[in-house]
Order: C-alpha cells, then structure tokens, then sequence
C-alpha cells in the first residue's frame, strides 16, 4: 500500500503533542513535529502513518476483533459463531445491551481518531516543507491524500455516531484537546469538503503505490456521502440525490469483475472493479506487519477456524427466494461464492470444499448436516487456510457498489428507465441471473435493495443502508433482533473514555 518505512517512528511522534508546560530545553538530535518534517522522504513516511489506521490494518487481532463485531454483528445477515458467545463485549453489540463503557465500541472511535490525528499532522506540516525540499506537485498530491483519509475516518465516525466530533487541525497543547460535538449538517459539510480537495488526486499509481487514493475513490465517497445526506435531509433531497449522480459519473476507468469470488480469495488483489482496497502482505521485511490471522476468524470450525461469524437464516433466505434461474441453473452464484451451504453444487464429487464434499466436513458421527458458513474472505486453497497468517485484501469500496448506489439514486429521482440497466448488469455478471422483473419505481426500489443485501455481506454496507432506508426496525424485527431500539441503537453512544477526557463533553453529559 505506502512503503512502511519509519512507520513506527512516525506514529509515536504523531501522537505526541508538542508540551511547552515543563522544561523548554530541546535536544538538538531529539525529533519532534516540529523538526521531523524535513524533505520528501519525511513527508511520505507521515502519510504512512496515515494509512496505516485503515481499519486496524497494522494489528494482527483487532483488525478483525473491533471491526466486524462492531459493524457487522448488528446487522440481520449476520449470526453469531460459537465461539463468538465467550466474548462477553461481542454479544453485547449483538443484542444491543452495549453501554457507552463497551471496549470495542471505544477502541473504534479512537482508531478513527487516530487516523484524523496522522491526517491533522501531514496536512498542516508538508504544506510547509520548502519547495527545494520536496517537488510541489508531489507536496499537493501527499497533501491531498490525507484530505482523502481524513474525509474517510470521519465518514466512518459520522455513519456509526449521530455527532461527532470535527478534528480539523493538529492538536499541540490541552486546551484543544476539549472539544464539542458538530452538527451533522456540519459533519457532512467537512467530509465532503475534503472529498472535493480529493478530488484532485490522479487516477491511478505506480504499481509501488498501489492502493493509495485515487480520483475514483474520493468521487465515490463522495456520491456515497450525499447519498446518505439526500436521506437525512428530506428537503434538499433531490439536490443532494442529483449530486450523488454527478459525482458517481465521475468514477471511471472501472468495471466489474466477473470472477466474483477472486476478488476476497488474495488471488485477484486490486483487481479492475476495486476502487479502493485495504491492502495486506505476508512480507515483515524491515519490520513490517501486514499480515493477519482474519482467515481464523471468519472460518468456521468445520474449516479449522474459531468460529465467530455465520450468515443468518435471513441472509440466506434473500439468497435463494428467486430460486434455481441462473445461467448455470443453480441459485445466484453469489451464494456460492459467499457460503458454504448443504447443496447439490458442493456435493457433486468434484471436491470444492477445498477438495472435500460438504457432507465429509459437516458431518457428526457420520451423519451430515446442513450448517451454512461464510466463504467469501477465505484463502482459495486449503494451504492458505491452515496457514496461521493470511495477506487477503480487503476490498473497502467497488465498481458494483456505485453502480447499485448510482441506480439507487436514479430510481429516487424518477429516472428508472436509468436505473434498471445498472442493476441488471450487476445482476447478470456476477450473479449469472436474469434481468430483474418489474419497471415500476417500487419494484425497482425493492430489487436494488435485494441486491445490496446479497452482493455485500461481510463487507458491512447493510446497516448504513437499512438505516438510509428506514427500515432498521422492521428488518431486525423481522430477523428475531428484538433487542434492538431504533432510539437507543440507530447510532453509537460516544465512548465512556472520550466523555471522561474531553471537559466539553463531559459538562453536557
């Protein structure tokens, strides 16, 4: 992704704000913020440090111990493992019984906001790096990409929280550690400025920078992002759904991928749908730490993993409710690229359950059963999945979600006749399904929603589009989540060990 060097260093330097409350003696040889930014070389290792927050990308456990427990075990797709229920902090997320104090809440807060702090520190110090220092086209482009990623965590703070807290410049002394809570309107209002600045990024990177932020990427968190507000705010919706439109057009050079399963194997890395990917390897050259054990967590026990995370009765019930019309004459083949499950296609003599029939590996006492499991984010082979690492990228945002995200916006704005050629050729390439029936506004509707659910499982959209659609409630209703409070569970609570440091939060709390 960004070449690791100095990483380590860098991150403890950012997290360090400068002190002048003690003694004012700096040692010559002694880096700080203040000195630390000297050339280009410098300037690329700050922005390491700012990718290096991606979604826990550098931590071996809670890459997948904060994030999928945090977003995904609230969704109606998911289901618990068995393992998963001796965490007491993950089945409070579960069933919605978590307080502000719940720990995987907190570290996801700060993890965001750790990442805003590296973002703070490469914005306001390359910009002052000299221009015989660092050629100035490197400098805006450096700059930019942590507009991206700051624009990014922020997103990712505003879609799990009601308010949140702006962190718009590099805190240097206490007094601007203590901050209020923004509007969303506010909140909305910065991440999209920064998409903007963004914008300016190149298309596409050396095969050396490969996952850096691109023009594409910042257009597509763009649509995303006034796709959400056109919801939030009824009045301007139109206005807002129209600018999600215009900026979706603008993600070009990308396509969908027909081998849909390549793409969440490690076999098909960045590939031509991936906008922007979160990008692992298994080289610890110089240190590095770019690897996971993400494969155990997501596999069942069955395929030698620790069991934490199942698709639900409800996910597969969407999978199959058009039942066996596909090109192959199977269900959708996203089902099959998704789970494993107790079907003819994966009992047909030809080993594909990493060269097993489903009912040798499912089986108790020599008698099978049928327990369907994830597949999607597993190793292709069955060397990779026994290996105690994997380097699986992770795709964060795709071809096929802007073109659903797009349409959404079409259909909302009366331009069906638009709308329905993008759903049918998501459909079509990688589910090998027909064109969908209906043409009406609702159907349409309806269909884009089936869609979302069973092209994105494990790759966390579906709260944020149930709650866009209003329709949490009924959804986790539907799926027996009758823990669920629309009031008490729409959005985070802000973390207990934010309201106990930040005086402005802690006087309104």
């Amino acid at each position: 992704m960004v070449k690791s060097i100095y990483i380590l260093l860098i991150s403890s330097l950012l997290l360090l704000p400068a002190c002048n409350d003690y003694l004012d003696v700096n040692s010559p040889d002694m880096l700080t913020s203040g000195n630390f930014w000297r050339d280009l070389s410098d300037a690329e290792a700050g922005l390491a440090a700012a990718y290096s927050q991606l979604e826990y990308s550098i931590d071996t456990w809670e890459y997948a111990e904060v994030k999928w427990p945090v977003e995904a075990y609230r969704e109606d797709i998911i289901s618990m493992g068995n393992d998963a229920m001796n965490y007491p902090n993950w089945v409070e997320l579960y069933n919605f019984s978590y307080t502000n104090g719940n720990s995987q809440i907190s570290a996801y807060w700060w993890n965001n906001y750790t990442g805003i702090s590296f973002c703070n520190q490469v914005i306001e110090k390359v910009s002052e790096i000299p221009d015989d220092k660092i050629d100035p086209q490197q400098r805006t482009q450096i700059v930019n990409e942590a507009h991206f990623l700051r624009a990014y965590y922020h997103l990712k703070l505003v879609l799990n929280w009601e308010e949140i807290i702006i962190r718009d410049k590099y805190i240097t002394n206490q007094q601007d550690l203590s901050k209020d809570k923004s509007s969303r309107a506010d909140a909305w209002d910065f991440i999209i400025g920064d998409l903007k600045r963004a914008a300016a990024l190149p298309e596409s990177h050396s095969p050396d920078h490969m996952g850096r932020a691109t023009k594409g990427a910042a257009y597509a968190y763009l649509g995303w992002s006034y796709l959400t507000r056109a919801y939030e705010t009824p009045d301007k919706k139109a206005e807002y759904l129209q600018l999600a439109v215009d900026a979706f057009d603008e993600v070009k050079g990308y396509s969908l991928e027909s081998d849909f399963l390549s793409m969440f194997t490690g076999d098909n890395k960045n590939s031509k749908e991936s906008i922007f990917e979160l990008q692992f390897s298994m080289s610890t050259a110089n240190g590095a730490n770019y690897r996971t054990q993400f494969h155990k967590w997501i596999a069942s026990s069955e395929l030698g993993g620790w069991d934490e995370i199942l698709p639900s009765p409800t996910l597969m019930e969407a999978f199959i409710k058009e039942g066996k019309i596909s090109e192959t004459g199977h269900y959708d083949s996203r089902l099959y690229q998704t789970i494993f499950f107790r079907d003819d296609y994966f009992n047909d003599g030809t080993g594909k359950v990493y060269g097993y029939e489903y009912d040798a590996l499912f089986s108790s006492n020599g008698i099978s059963y049928n327990r369907p499991v994830f597949r999607k984010l597993l190793p292709g082979t069955e060397e990779g999945l026994t290996q105690n690492f994997t380097a699986i990228n992770l795709p964060l945002m795709r071809y096929a979600n802007v073109m659903l995200m797009k349409a959404e916006a079409l259909n909302e704005l009366d331009q069906t006749a638009q709308a329905i050629p993008l759903v049918n050729e998501v459909r079509r390439v990688h589910g090998d399904m027909p064109p969908m029936a209906g043409s009406s506004r609702e159907e349409v509707r309806r269909q884009i929603e089936h869609e979302r659910m069973i092209e994105f499982p494990l790759e966390n959209f579906r709260w944020y589009d149930l709650r866009r659609w209003g329709k949490l409630g009924d959804a986790l209703q539907s799926a027996g989540r009758t823990g669920f409070s629309q009031e008490r569970n729409a959005f985070f609570p802000i973390p207990l060990t934010e309201i106990n440091t930040n005086e402005k939060l802690s006087l309104n709390n």
